[in-house]
């Protein structure tokens, strides 16, 4: 899902790297007035444990790839989207300009489509989800399912205004390889909600062991 340098036209790419910085700026004044210090070191070891599942790519086709996001798992532990961004946003300048995984140009659009629309989708979806099947481990892994597939297409709509590639294809090449690994991060989600929750119940935003919300 990484777009690499070239993928998105100059212009097109500082429209998102804006759009990308303001919330950015949200995130890191949400880590100012959230993150409690106690929850310092989870959020290490979700930007580790995050860069560790992306490394697993399979290629796409077009240029492209496929993996798991994340952005679900750091909203949900963490109890907001801006968790994601400000975890995401690292995860992606780490790998951009350290390991060449994504570009330098297209990080802005990266940052929205993994920390921005995979953040909100995953914690709105969880919220949602939640209020309705009042279990918060199915809840986790339906919202990760959503938070991994609607990126896919996201950028795929990116990469058909850029001129990258057709519409139809991308749609279908990233929706397809996403909707498959947006199973994987559902189960990965939902299993670290679980043991996170049951091992630190006061960093989780839950209610009860059961995982039924309130």
């Amino acid at each position: 899902m990484h777009i690499p340098d070239a993928f998105i036209p100059i212009g097109q790419a500082a429209v998102y790297w804006i759009i990308a910085l303001i919330f950015v700026a949200l995130s890191l004044r949400w880590a100012r007035k959230e993150l409690a210090e106690e929850k310092i070191p989870l959020v290490a070891v979700l930007a580790a444990g995050i860069f560790a599942i992306q490394a697993f790519n399979l290629p796409v086709g077009m240029g492209t790839s496929g993996h798991l996001v994340g952005g679900a798992l750091a909203a949900i532990v963490l109890g907001s989207p801006y968790a994601a961004v400000f975890i995401l946003t690292l995860v992606l300048i780490i790998q951009g300009v350290f390991f060449g995984d994504g570009g330098i140009t297209t990080m802005g659009v990266n940052i929205i489509n993994m920390g921005v629309i995979g953040g909100f989708v995953g914690y709105y979806g969880f919220t949602t989800l939640k209020s309705i099947a009042r279990n918060a481990y199915v809840s986790a892994g339906i919202a990760a399912w959503f938070a991994c597939f609607i990126p896919a297409l996201a950028a795929s709509v990116e990469m058909f205004v850029a001129g990258t590639f057709p519409l139809v294809p991308g749609l279908l090449a990233m929706g397809t390889y996403h909707a498959a690994i947006g199973i994987i991060e559902g189960a990965i989600t939902a299993g670290a909600v679980y043991l996170i929750y049951h091992a630190r119940p006061d960093l989780m935003p839950l209610e009860s062991k059961s995982g039924v919300a309130a």
